[in-house]
């Protein structure tokens, strides 16, 4: 316990002169995962330490993650989560003179960001982590995710053009946050889970199935990144776990309950799946950078039996690829340049149109106007966010550029609104908007 403290106090002090005090004048909520903020939760070996490292074989190389110090929240605001926990303890286990209830005390450690890297090159994902501490047991440190905090921008692009463009489908987005309706998520390629952990969070009615199939990265995920360790299923379908334990129910207060986090490779999911997805979000970068080939090739199984688990009047894909010259070129960027520095992909056009002729083809069904597909261009960071939609009819059935981003930008601030976050959707809907053909 006395290491786990000073490795917290450390990062805390190194923080210091950083504090930011909020004005009496109102202001937009933080984005504690804004790009402001890139230079903390990038990181590097000599502002950061290790916290896991080990070897994987299924293809990932060298799985480490590394802490970083985060600047926020400030150590003032820690009290505020204290009581919470506090709160949230007595709500879990009533009671008192026996450890619980009102008595139990919770004091924060600190908040640092924690990086998913494979091979030590590869940025796999970032989230931010509390820990924190029960009085009544110094020596147990417990791990939380912030689930309301997306760092890395694919991320929100993916979050904002998915949700928009599915609302823009006339799916009922309003009863799906509010937990009036269900909402059936699949989130291929699971990284640190900030992804699943976000919708589940602000998606009162969202179940989301998270299929991953490196088990290092799902214990990584858990044990050094705050995941709710009750989302874990079998190979059976079970949970792993009969019932979450008392600080899981203090935590996520049963967001938990709606995630399960599947240890399998995603084309044998999907094939053996009989669940109707309404969105399916995917992210499946392996440890050499690539998107693997069975993913995207119109020949595939996986395409093919994803087409069938895809909601026929609005099912919505999301796929987060890394850039090429075709995306780049249309924002006036160098590809030769940054080919040079950074692993691009080579397949965004190709990939779109594997995705859009197996899953509407030339419209959903067949029918004209009743599908299409685009891409977006993320900012700051060199990748693309593939939309795949079923269901998006403009008017006459006829599908242009302009048209079709107005339609989805339209939306945006209703998402944006209904969600209460923290950034504005449309910035990540409009840059290199592109249909494909």
């Amino acid at each position: 316990m006395e290491f786990g403290v000073m490795m917290w106090r450390r990062s805390r002090w190194a923080w210091n002169f950083r504090r930011r005090f909020s004005t009496a004048i109102p202001q937009r909520i933080e984005d504690e995962g804004d790009w402001s903020f890139s230079s903390e939760w990038w990181g590097s070996e000599s502002h950061g330490h290790t916290v896991l490292r080990s070897s994987s074989d299924k293809g990932n190389g060298v799985v480490s993650v590394l802490a970083f110090p985060s600047s926020k929240p400030s150590e003032v605001q820690w009290p505020r989560m204290e009581r919470w926990l506090q709160e949230r303890y007595a709500e879990v286990c009533p009671g008192s003179g026996s450890g619980c209830g009102d008595e139990e005390r919770f004091r924060i450690l600190g908040y640092q960001w924690r990086a998913l890297r494979f091979n030590d090159d590869t940025r796999q994902s970032t989230v931010k982590v509390m820990s924190a501490y029960r009085q009544s047991e110094p020596a147990s440190i417990c791990l939380m995710q912030q689930p309301h905090c997306l760092a890395v921008p694919y991320l929100k692009s993916m979050v904002s053009v998915g949700l928009s463009t599915i609302a823009s489908c006339g799916y009922d987005i309003i009863n799906a946050v509010h937990g009036k309706k269900t909402m059936n998520i699949l989130c291929i390629g699971h990284g640190g889970g900030s992804l699943p952990l976000f919708l589940a969070s602000k998606i009162k009615g969202a179940v989301i199935h998270i299929v991953e199939i490196d088990p290092l990265v799902i214990s990584a995920s858990i044990k050094a990144m705050g995941f709710p360790a009750f989302s874990v299923m079998t190979p059976s379908g079970e949970r792993a776990f009969s019932k979450p334990s008392t600080i899981d129910e203090v935590l996520w207060k049963g967001i938990h309950e709606r995630l399960y986090l599947y240890e399998s490779d995603a084309e044998k999911f999907v094939l053996d799946n009989t669940n109707l997805y309404d969105m399916v979000f995917i992210d499946a970068y392996d440890g050499e950078d690539i998107f693997p080939r069975n993913l995207w090739d119109p020949s595939s199984q996986f395409l093919k039996s994803l087409s069938n688990r895809l909601h026929p009047g609005h099912g919505t894909v999301v796929v987060n690829l890394h850039s090429d010259s075709d995306t780049l070129d249309l924002v006036g960027s160098a590809p030769s340049f940054l080919q040079q520095i950074l692993p691009m992909g080579k397949y965004v056009s190709g990939i779109g149109r594997a995705y859009k002729d197996v899953l509407v083809g030339s419209g959903s069904c067949g029918k004209e106007g009743s599908g299409l597909g685009f891409t977006v261009s993320v900012p700051w960071v060199c990748n693309t966010s593939l939309v795949v939609c079923r269901g998006l009819r403009t008017s006459g059935g006829y599908s242009n550029r302009d048209l079709v981003m107005n339609t989805i930008s339209s939306k945006s601030l209703e998402v944006e609104n209904l969600l209460n976050l923290p950034f504005s959707c449309l910035q990540y809907i409009k840059r290199g908007f592109t249909l494909v053909e």
